[in-house]
This record gives structure tokens, C-alpha cells and sequence, in this order.
């Protein structure tokens, strides 16, 4: 379980990278990018992903399909 940004809708806020409980998101190339390795969802941390809570823009950051 993890979650993707998606690029065509990110602005590249950055709003997202500090909230990270598990520091899995990073400054990409073109916009930001969420590590599936380490992205928990904010299971055990908090009640729902923190990056999509302080996200500005909608549907830009979703479950990654396997």
C-alpha cells in the first residue's frame, strides 16, 4: 500500500513533503515524488495520509495500482 503523485496535477508545492511522517516524499526532477518502499499511507501514524490532507489540489495524489 502506497501512494503516487500525480504529475500532470501537481504544482510542485511542496506542501506535501513536510507532513510525511515516514519521509518518503522527495523533490523529483519535474515535480514531487512519493517512495512506494517506504509510503505507509500514514497507517499507524495518523487516520488518513497526510500529504492528501494538506494537498491544495485535488485528485494529484491517489493509491498507486499495482
Amino acid at each position: 500500500m502506497a501512494l503516487t503523485i500525480v504529475a500532470e496535477e501537481c504544482i510542485s508545492c511542496g506542501d506535501c513533503k513536510p507532513v510525511c511522517p515516514t519521509d518518503s516524499i522527495k523533490e523529483g526532477a519535474v515535480v514531487f515524488e512519493i517512495s512506494k518502499k517506504t509510503c505507509t499511507e500514514c497507517n499507524g501514524d495518523y487516520d488518513e495520509p497526510q500529504c492528501v490532507k494538506v494537498c491544495p489540489i485535488d485528485n494529484c495524489i491517489l493509491p498507486l495500482v499495482a
